[in-house]
């Protein structure tokens, strides 16, 4: 039920965007069906706090103990540091990739050498944000990290292989066929542009084809 609440939160929010017929263009030049900025969810007092309510609850269930809390900068900033003031612990953030002056620091905050760490992430996509966040506290900050819980997930294979090959586990909130559905039961999509949205998940490139 959590997976399918967060889901709709994130339709309503529009926070997530369908859009099979008319596709969006990224940053890379590639098209896609699904335009997602989980930034626009910190405006929404009563999501934001069942987003980190939802968050908590994932590590208290998964029994975890972590000494420190991690955001990926920038948009897992805001969720370590919700999560972080509920739960009385450190946090730290992590920068896309080390400060040209100074110290040259790729994270930033204080952490002590040989602690657990759990990174928090928005959303995966290629899983390369969450990836470089967590090779930094492993070599930079000398911290043990096994977990990086996110919101959202579009389930690529490339997401799903870079996290194999880190030995690090993926939890998200919520993902993508789940929001399908969702937006399904709610009018937002036919069965037409599920098929394409799915269609994106298996072939990025090509979908369109």
């Amino acid at each position: 039920m959590i997976a399918e609440k967060i889901a709709k939160i994130l339709i309503e929010s529009d926070a997530v965007r369908l859009s099979p017929q008319d596709p969006f263009t990224y940053t890379s030049g590639l098209k896609g069906p699904i335009y997602t900025d989980n930034r626009l969810l910190i405006s929404f007092v009563e999501e934001r706090n069942a987003i980190v309510d939802a968050l908590i609850n994932l590590v208290k269930e998964r029994g975890l103990k972590p000494d420190c809390l991690a955001g990926t900068a920038t948009a897992g900033i805001p969720w370590a540091a919700f999560m972080a003031e509920r739960m009385g612990l450190p946090m730290v953030y992590v920068r896309s990739k080390p400060k040209e002056h100074g110290a040259g620091k790729q994270i930033e905050g204080k952490l002590p050498e040989g602690k657990s760490v759990l990174i928090v992430e928005d959303l995966v996509t290629t899983g390369g944000s969450a990836i470089n966040s967590v090779n930094a506290i492993r070599d930079e900050g000398k911290g043990i990290v096994h977990e990086v819980f996110a919101i959202f997930s579009y389930g690529l294979e490339k997401a799903e292989n870079a996290f194999r090959e880190s030995s690090t586990a993926l939890t998200t909130l919520t993902n993508l066929d789940v929001l399908l559905d969702v937006a399904l039961q709610m009018g937002k999509i036919t069965d037409e542009d599920k098929a394409k949205v799915m269609k994106f998940k298996t072939d990025p490139v090509g979908w369109m084809n």
